[in-house]
């Protein structure tokens, strides 16, 4: 996709775009509603025109070509399954439509229930199956047809939590063994973080950031990706040099070339820890532990210094030994960290 710029009257919902996807590859677009995101879905799949750009497949051009020329597969939020149709012919339809034969269609529905494990649902209908099933059928049937490009559109978000979690890890899989190019939209963190080999973080019809997950979390190119994924503590502080000094501590900047000034750093929570205050003496990092949020094997403490509070995660175990009243002392660990976009003093910014 080079140059995609969509609008909708005043509103600039694409700002050309450029992205490409490696064959094989699975890509996720993350980010808040409004951004984009399921434009350039729409755009690829031909449901939408773009007011500039082009869209190539293979070295092929498809920008002005129909959506049903196009052999891409779509799996929307939406199951959309034919409630008169069986399992099976649900996922025979796109075959169907072009024209293959009895004997085609079935073999190949019957392979593609195999792969998404609902072989022994085939003769059901899709009243008679969960929401998890029905949304595997969809995905059965976009690759039934053998696309080039397969497409999710938040597949997953009507679906409860556990389910969801199984259904994401089924779909990386079935992704991985076809081997079929893949653009998966959503506005989980989680997902997106937990399957894509790569996350295209977006912001006002532009991509922000695109990385491998590892990357996008703990070295964000921007203030607002690394605001948006995941939890992060702004913390006012001065910068100088090469690094800024929040509440007596000195951190490295991941950007060395902010200029100096007040700042607000931004700190992962996971960068913080926790020691009993035995001094009993104020100080820019002492604080009272206000609540404490388990989460399985970690838990999240939030401590209240006085003029803001920080979030800290940490080991369950440790975090028990700070219960709601306590008085700590905090540590940050003096990992690279970004300065956000709302620094004051600086212009532009």
């Amino acid at each position: 996709m080079t140059g995609l710029s969509r609008r909708y009257g005043s509103v600039v919902a694409l700002d050309n775009l450029d992205l490409v996807i490696q064959a094989g590859e699975l890509i996720a677009l993350l980010g808040p509603s409004g951004c984009g995101k399921t434009t350039t879905l729409r755009l690829l799949a031909g449901l939408e025109e773009a007011d500039a750009g082009l869209i190539h497949v293979g070295g092929t051009d498809i920008t002005h070509r129909a959506a049903s020329k196009r052999d891409m597969g779509m799996v929307f939020q939406a199951y959309s399954l034919f409630p008169h149709l069986t399992v099976q012919e649900n996922v025979e339809f796109g075959l169907r439509l072009r024209r293959a034969s009895v004997a085609q269609r079935q073999k190949r529905a019957r392979e593609m229930l195999e792969l998404v494990d609902l072989a022994t649902l085939a003769d059901r209908y899709p009243h008679q199956i969960s929401g998890g099933q029905q949304q595997r059928v969809a995905l059965a049937r976009a690759l039934a047809i053998e696309p080039k490009v397969l497409l999710l559109d938040e597949p997953l978000s009507a679906l409860d939590a556990k389910v969801r979690a199984q259904l994401r890890d089924q779909i990386r899989r079935i992704q991985l063994e076809v081997g079929i190019t893949t653009l998966f939209v959503t506005h989980d963190q989680e997902e997106a973080l937990a399957i894509a080999d790569r996350v295209g973080v977006m912001q006002a019809g532009k991509l922000e950031q695109l990385a491998p997950p590892a990357d996008v979390y703990s070295r964000p190119a921007t203030p607002f990706v690394a605001e948006f994924v995941g939890l992060t503590n702004k913390l006012a502080g001065e910068v100088s040099g090469t690094t800024v000094t929040v509440r007596g501590c000195e951190l490295p900047l991941m950007d060395a070339a902010v200029p100096a000034g007040a700042a607000m750093a931004l700190v992962r929570p996971e960068a913080v820890t926790l020691d009993t205050d035995s001094t009993g003496l104020s100080g820019p990092l002492t604080g009272t532990v206000i609540a404490s949020t388990f989460l399985g094997a970690t838990s999240r403490v939030t401590v209240d210094l006085g003029d803001v509070t920080v979030l800290a995660q940490l080991p369950t175990a440790e975090a028990s030994r700070h219960p709601a009243g306590s008085r700590v002392t905090l540590t940050i660990r003096p990992d690279p960290v970004l300065v956000s976009a709302d620094r004051a003093g600086v212009s532009g910014e």
